[in-house]
């Protein structure tokens, strides 16, 4: 406890008190707010002040709020003069906890007063907690609707399903993101993505690369093009020049015989056909950011067979530990996949993630986020 009080006979008088009161703590005397100020600033336990509202060097509520400044965490209890009721609620008003009259308490009811004083500072911080859990809570759906968009199809005759798990080392959304468009000729352009890091600055900025990405689609700007404009974008919003994102961007042409694709620095993809699945790696450019403005990129066109899906994903689903120093892998999550390969897009996207998830539960579970998207014409 630290009693600020400048009064040497109220200080005794005080003291007194608490060693005749049920309380179990040692007393600390300060006559100035500066001295008090000096004091708690080496303070590592929770404390309770009881504070005098006339000092040498403040008066008033303003010495309430200097030791709310000081110590956040501190329960206050303010001690008043016979004639200073009203001063009492505004120090309450002000950030006290509760206040006592001089010459109207006695131990019994310090006693009380402090112990609610120390209550209701316990139930202010968890209500401030509480307050900050929600905030963080709605900037989370905030980025979760940024991130994870409702796919933009014009019809029925094209399948696209997602799905995105968070990563178990921070547990909410980070810098994977993914988008798809149909435009008005029946194309569908799709794009995944993987922002390097893991925080609310990378799910912003993934966020914004999906925005641009979809007004860069809607507005008729070619697949390289598109690249080359997220790459500038991703620049100039990164709070850290060594921040880059891997992407893989595809064209659908209406059809259904190919794909157009466009990877940066992005892990390859899945082909399935039937119960049939394959691995492609079609050609790869540099990541974007990495080296600004000096990323060649090239459209490469894949054959689909009919009927045949496209399966994207970002790395967080296959650098999962299965063992204490291995990984699933490219070729681990292939076998997956070619487990599964009779499955329905729904139910093999699940299948894949959730096997996934279970191998490296033993180990850690999945660290990174994770993505996966399902695509293409008609049925598999």
């Amino acid at each position: 406890m630290l009693l600020v009080e400048d009064d040497a006979g109220d200080a005794l008088l005080v003291e007194e008190m608490l060693v005749d009161s049920d309380l179990d703590s040692s007393l600390t005397w300060c006559k100035t707010m500066a001295e008090a100020q000096r004091f708690l600033a080496t303070c590592t336990t929770p404390v309770c002040v009881l504070l005098d509202l006339h000092l040498p060097d403040v008066h008033g509520v303003d010495a309430v709020t200097r030791i709310v400044r000081s110590a956040p965490g501190a329960a206050i209890v303010v001690l008043t003069g016979l004639a200073e009721g009203e001063a009492g609620l505004s120090a309450v008003a002000t950030g006290a906890q509760d206040y006592l009259v001089k010459g109207r308490f006695d131990p019994e009811a310090l006693s009380r007063a402090v112990r609610y004083a120390l209550q209701r500072k316990q139930v202010e911080q968890a209500s401030a907690a509480l307050r900050a859990n929600e905030l963080m809570a709605q900037e989370n759906a905030r980025l979760e609707r940024g991130l994870l968009p409702v796919p933009l199809l014009r019809g029925d005759d094209f399948e696209a399903v997602a799905r995105y798990e968070p990563g178990r080392a921070h547990g909410l959304l980070s810098g994977d993101f993914y988008d798809v468009v149909q435009t008005a000729d029946g194309t569908v352009h799709a794009v995944i993505g993987d922002v390097s890091g893991h925080g609310a600055a990378e799910a912003a900025l993934g966020v914004c690369l999906r925005v641009a990405w979809r007004t860069a689609v809607l507005c008729g700007t070619r697949p390289l093009d598109q690249v080359r404009l997220l790459e500038e974008i991703l620049v100039a919003e990164r709070a850290d020049q060594h921040v880059f994102a891997t992407v893989t961007s595809l064209v659908f042409p209406a059809g259904g015989r190919a794909v157009r694709v466009i990877r940066a620095g992005h892990p390859g993809l899945l082909v399935r056909h039937g119960s049939e699945v394959h691995w492609e790696e079609p050609q790869v450019g540099m990541a974007l950011g990495l080296l600004p403005g000096m990323g060649r990129w090239t459209e490469t066109e894949l054959p689909l067979p009919p009927g045949g899906h496209v399966v994207l994903f970002t790395d967080g689903l296959f650098e999962g530990r299965t063992g204490p120093s291995t990984r699933l892998g490219e070729d681990g999550l292939l076998r997956l996949a070619r487990k599964h390969g009779a499955l329905p897009a729904d139910a093999f996207v699940d299948a894949l993630v959730d096997e996934a998830t279970e191998g490296a539960a033993p180990y850690g579970g999945l660290a990174d986020d994770v993505a996966v998207l399902h695509l293409g014409w008609g049925d598999t």
